[in-house]
């Protein structure tokens, strides 16, 4: 059963955002990009192990993808979490092509594509911080021994693995995606004993979804880009041109002649991401590069956006 379902991480939605609105000359443009590449690639090698996900019984297991905790001193990110009443598994997925040689002397991964080598740290290493964090979280939570296993899941299926002949650990720790669900199965058989009773199961699968602390990143402040570096104006959702022009309640691209009634929505979206959750009539007229307040009033209420009761400078949520 999945109780917190895999979604955009709101990370790549601000990068998306930075990149629509930053101009096509800026410095950091091409930067930007190539980090929203990575990002993407990885939440693409994680969406892939949807599918061998998919074959658990859904009675037995409780998935939460993308889950972000507080252990007392750090937060940590799971890519995703299997919680059964026997065990936990954690699972650190890897979206990268070529061959990964895992060295356990120097605890690291070594990448060589195109006979260029590239390291990265050791997921093992990773999720192996990650388990001690997990049962740091418990026994703060006053949860009995539950135990808590590993795997490094590497999504892509034509990426060879290799290491050492004398580093037969990495032989049950890392595996390709289409094994996964008969490598929990194999977990299942090795714990006989159940560690939670159903009720504590439920309670802390509950826990998991209330304490969950989504990342949250000034942007623009992490870039050190200024607002005022960022371009404004409704973007026409077809050639991407901006500023589009308001015409009888809708919007009009002058460049490809692309009509649309809510291309106001992914702007507004696009500063709830870059700028502020909450916005003015006074804001929106600014970021909408419209000068009827009137026009914004109407264009805000159509939305439904939840909002505060002061009639002058009333605030609306963009949620």
């Amino acid at each position: 059963m999945i109780v917190k379902p895999r979604t955009t991480p709101i990370y790549i939605k601000k990068l998306e955002a930075l990149a629509r609105r930053l101009p096509q000359s800026h410095p950091k443009r091409v930067g930007i990009s190539e980090q929203l590449s990575k990002r993407l690639a990885g939440f693409k090698g994680e969406q892939k192990i949807d599918f061998p996900l998919s074959f658990l019984p859904e009675e037995e297991y409780h998935l939460f993808h993308d889950l972000r905790l507080f252990d007392g001193t750090h937060y940590f990110q799971l890519d995703t979490l299997i919680l059964s009443q026997r065990f936990i598994l954690i699972l650190e997925v890897k979206n990268i092509k070529g061959t990964l040689y895992f060295d356990s002397h120097f605890n690291q991964l070594i990448r060589t594509i195109d006979d260029i080598k590239e390291g990265f740290p050791d997921p093992i290493l990773q999720v192996k911080r990650q388990s001690a964090q997990l049962a740091k979280w418990l026994r703060m939570s006053n949860y009995p021994i539950i135990p808590i296993e590993t795997f490094v899941v590497v999504s892509t299926p034509r990426t060879m693995l290799q290491t050492s002949s004398n580093n037969q650990y990495i032989y049950n720790k890392v595996l390709h995606s289409a094994t996964l669900p008969y490598k929990v199965n194999e977990i299942h058989k090795s714990h006989l004993k159940e560690a939670l009773q159903f009720k504590q199961l439920r309670n802390l699968s509950n826990q998991f979804i209330n304490e969950h602390v989504p990342l949250e990143v000034d942007i623009l402040l992490q870039q050190n880009i200024s607002q005022s570096e960022i371009q404004t104006g409704v973007q026409c959702p077809n050639c991407f041109f901006l500023p589009l022009e308001r015409d009888w309640g809708r919007w009009r691209c002058s460049q490809c002649s692309t009509i649309s009634k809510d291309a106001h929505v992914q702007t507004l979206e696009d500063y709830a991401l870059l700028i502020n959750s909450t916005i003015t009539n006074s804001s929106a007229r600014e970021f909408l590069q419209v000068s009827s307040s009137t026009i914004v009033k109407k264009i805000l209420s159509s939305m439904k956006l939840p909002h505060n009761d002061l009639k002058k400078g009333r605030k609306y949520y963009l949620s």
